[in-house]
């Protein structure tokens, strides 16, 4: 699902409202100081994408103790008190609830967002900067919905970051936090880019 900023009326919450305002919601919303933002309906190729990261990634993951979770599961950003939900997210140790909400954590190991236009400007500005602070964080990727394109931001030792940009169907990238490669061709199955939509 897709988060809009562009609200006519947003929502001003503390953070328990939020939570409360959240459990009783049909539709899921974020977080971010205060502000809340409904999450719209993600277009058929956003979908794809998604669930063909998290298959093939789970397929990858079968024998270690990670776990790939989309769209459902929650992430705490503590640098700027948001609250998020990433398309794919692995956890590789035991998942840190928050607050004992086991719909919400704040120790993936890996964040994945599929860009749409509606939110390619938070997902590589805003989100990079918060998912970049959360310290179990190794590797954040960015997947192209209307091109076969994907980046990937690594943490190096040094604290610094990597970038790398792959793009075309018959490339891989790795992930190297997890030992595990996306094919373009694997993320892309099925994506029909002429018939996308623009969400």
């Amino acid at each position: 699902m897709v988060a809009t900023q562009s609200q006519p009326d947003p929502l001003y919450m503390s953070e328990a409202e939020y939570l409360a305002f959240e459990d009783s919601s049909a539709i899921k919303h974020e977080f971010v100081a205060g502000k809340v933002y409904a999450m719209t309906g993600a277009s058929l190729t956003h979908n794809l994408i998604c669930q063909n990261t998290a298959t093939t990634l789970s397929t990858q993951l079968d024998d270690t103790p990670c776990l790939v979770v989309a769209n459902d599961l929650r992430l705490k950003v503590d640098s700027k008190v948001a609250f998020r939900y990433p398309d794919v997210m692995v956890i590789c140790d035991t998942p840190q609830y928050v607050d004992d909400r086991v719909d919400t954590i704040h120790n993936p190991q890996v964040i994945i967002e599929v860009l749409s236009p509606s939110t390619a400007l938070t997902d590589r500005n805003d989100k990079l900067q918060e998912y970049m602070k959360l310290e179990h964080v190794q590797e954040y990727v960015l997947i192209a919905q209307h091109a076969a394109q994907i980046e990937r931001y690594t943490r190096q030792s040094s604290g610094e970051w990597l970038y790398k940009s792959v793009s075309g169907v018959d490339n891989i990238i790795d992930l190297r936090s997890i030992n595990c490669v996306l094919a373009l061709a694997t993320v892309y199955k099925k994506v029909d880019f002429a018939g996308d939509g623009d969400r």
